[in-house]
This record gives C-alpha cells, sequence and structure tokens, in this order.
C-alpha cells in the first residue's frame, strides 16, 4: 500500500506544467505552504540563494557601482573606472582632428616645393608658404629642396677613371658634378632613377669631349674648355629626357696619366717647363737688346737734328764727350817741365820696377 500510494504524486509530477522536476521556478513563488510541489518521494526541495550575499553587502556593492559611474561623468553602467561615452566621443574627436590637422596643412619651406598626388598620381605644386590638400590618404605631399646644389663625385683616387684623348692617348680623369632640381614633378616621376642617370649622362659627355682634344689640353690650358663643353652638353641630354635637373657646372679634380706612366709624363712635364722657362728668357732679353737699340736709334737721331742746327758745336761737343770715354781707359804721361825728354816710358819702367822687386822678394 505505501508503494502504491507514492506512485500518484510521482505520476503528477511527470506530467505537470512545471519546467523542472521539483516545480516551477518562479522567484514569486512562497518559500512554505500547501501549493509548494514536493520532491519526488513527496518531501519539499530546498531552493538556492539568489541574492549573492546579505542585504547589507548587496546593497555596498551598489553603492560602489553607483559612485564609480558618478566619478567618470555618470550615465549607462559598465564596470568601476571605465570611461563614460561622452569622454570617448571627444578621444574620437581629437584624433580625427590631430589627423585632419597634421595631413590636410602643410608648411612649405623658401626653399622647398611640395609636389602632391591624388591617389597616387600627380596632381599640383605647392609652392613656399602654407599650403592645404584633402587629408592622407586622398592627398599625400612629398616636399623636394630645389635650391640645394648636389654633387656628384666621378673617379677618384683609388680607382682610375681611363678615357682615349684625340691624339690617341689615355687619360685618368676626375670630375665633380654639381647640380640642383628645376622641376621637382619631372624628376620624382619622368625618370625611374634619375641620380644614376645624372651620373651615366655625365660619363658620357665627359668621354664625347675628352675624344675631342689632345692630351696637353686635357692635363694643361684646355680644362676651362672641357668643363664648359661637358656641362653644355649633359644639359642637354637632361632636358631631352624631362628629367627637371639643372646642371650648375662641371669641376676637374684630376687629370693624370694612366699611374703605369705617370712618372715617365712628370718627367716630360718638367722638361717642357724647363724649355718654356728658356725660351721665355730669350725671348726677355730679345726684347731688352731691341728696347735698347731702338733708344740709341732714338737718341742718334736727336744728336742728328742738333747737328744739322750748329754743325761746329756739334761737332766739338761730340769730340769731348768721346774722348771722355776713351781717355779714362788710356795709360796717360804728362810732362810740363821744360829740358825733360818729350817721350819718357813710365809704365814700362814701372813694370821693370815690380818685376825687380819680385825677384829680390
Amino acid at each position: 500500500m505505501n508503494i502504491l500510494s507514492g506512485l500518484g504524486p510521482r505520476a503528477r509530477a511527470l506530467f505537470s506544467d512545471n519546467k523542472g522536476p521539483w516545480g516551477p521556478a518562479s522567484e514569486s513563488e512562497p518559500e512554505s505552504g500547501d501549493n509548494q510541489p514536493s520532491g519526488p518521494w513527496g518531501e519539499t526541495p530546498k531552493r538556492k540563494r539568489t541574492g549573492g550575499g546579505s542585504p547589507r553587502q548587496v546593497s555596498s556593492l551598489d553603492d560602489f557601482l553607483r559612485k564609480g559611474r558618478e566619478r567618470f561623468g555618470g550615465g549607462g553602467g559598465g564596470l568601476p573606472g571605465a570611461p563614460s561615452r561622452s569622454v570617448i566621443t571627444w578621444a574620437i574627436l581629437g584624433v580625427i582632428g590631430l589627423w585632419l590637422a597634421f595631413t590636410s596643412f602643410h608648411l612649405i619651406a623658401p626653399g622647398e616645393r611640395g609636389v602632391v598626388t591624388l591617389f597616387g598620381r600627380y596632381s599640383h605644386t605647392l609652392k613656399p608658404g602654407v599650403g592645404m590638400t584633402f587629408p592622407y590618404p586622398v592627398n599625400r605631399v612629398q616636399k623636394i629642396d630645389v635650391e640645394n646644389i648636389r654633387e656628384l663625385a666621378l673617379g677618384s683616387a683609388s680607382t682610375e677613371t681611363l678615357m682615349l684623348t684625340g691624339d690617341q692617348n689615355i687619360i685618368d680623369i676626375a670630375y665633380t658634378v654639381r647640380w640642383n632640381i628645376r622641376d621637382p614633378e619631372l624628376y620624382l616621376f619622368q625618370l625611374a632613377q634619375p641620380d644614376e642617370t645624372i651620373r651615366e649622362v655625365a660619363e658620357s659627355a665627359m668621354r664625347a669631349v675628352v675624344a675631342t682634344v689632345s692630351l696637353n689640353d686635357a692635363i694643361g690650358e684646355g680644362r676651362g674648355e672641357i668643363e664648359n663643353r661637358v656641362t653644355d652638353r649633359m644639359q642637354t641630354i637632361l632636358d631631352a629626357y624631362r628629367s627637371g635637373v639643372v646642371i650648375q657646372g662641371i669641376a676637374i679634380r684630376q687629370a693624370d696619366p694612366p699611374q703605369a706612366v705617370n712618372e715617365a709624363f712628370k718627367k716630360v712635364t718638367a722638361a717642357q717647363q724647363d724649355a718654356q722657362s728658356y725660351i721665355n728668357r730669350a725671348n726677355a732679353y730679345s726684347l731688352q737688346l731691341t728696347q735698347k737699340a731702338q733708344g740709341e736709334a732714338a737718341a742718334f737721331d736727336k744728336v742728328y737734328e742738333q747737328y744739322r742746327l750748329a754743325p761746329e758745336v756739334t761737332r766739338r761737343r761730340m769730340y769731348y764727350e768721346t774722348m771722355e770715354q776713351i781717355l779714362p781707359k788710356m795709360p796717360k804721361t804728362i810732362v810740363e817741365a821744360p829740358g825733360v825728354t818729350p817721350y819718357l816710358p813710365l809704365p814700362e819702367v814701372q813694370k821693370q820696377s815690380q818685376q825687380q822687386s819680385g825677384a829680390g822678394q
């Protein structure tokens, strides 16, 4: 009988509308009373606490969360210390403002130009000052210094740059190319490697010009002409390439024969310099003699003019001047006393006396 009496409550529990085997899970159910569902064996099930603690602990946690929200601006809940929606909104607006300011306004220095591209394609060029464009990545600005003089050194003391001259001689040459940018948009987009192109054009132009001059001109007085011709030739080629570059000048730093024959060429050069020095000295002496002869001829012409005006006086004056030049160089004997032999070879007497005195010593 006890077994049969326990089957009834079990059947009612299985076919009831309760959500679980222990009855409805509604929180509004009374915790005690006649309507409380029983367990499968007729006993009353025990309920778990859902409050997570005592009412005092729950109120303390609520106060802590509320104070945290009030401290960080209030509004929608969240974890303690998390920023409010207004703070996040202002932070996002600040980042957007800085992005627009730094990518839309550009300060171009006086010696620079700003090349603007629109999605990678050239758009326009900014002049010095403050320029405004669309923000990145719609517009990109690349600043190019157009006033800086760049230098490209070709050839050095460690490596030989040998070239053939017009008289079939070999020369080792080193030079420097000075250039700057004229059109930055052409410099950036017209040539794939503008610096390498300038190097190759400089070497080609130098070889073409050196091939038309002699060795003496290349290592001597013809350097200035070679530099000018190379500058003009390079500018013509680069303008044809639309490179946007201006060649400011060429400076030859070294122009010597190859190392193997350099010492011999130095000796030849020294001999040529000595020969030229002797030639210059001979020319100077010749010029001096010519000027002296011309002066004497001019003086004779003046004397002749005076002689034509007064022949006797001029003749006597010329006699006196001639004697003044001759008599100091001649031995003289002057006899004024009466009874003295008109001719007395005093020089011979003096020589004899000197010889005798020398023999006696």
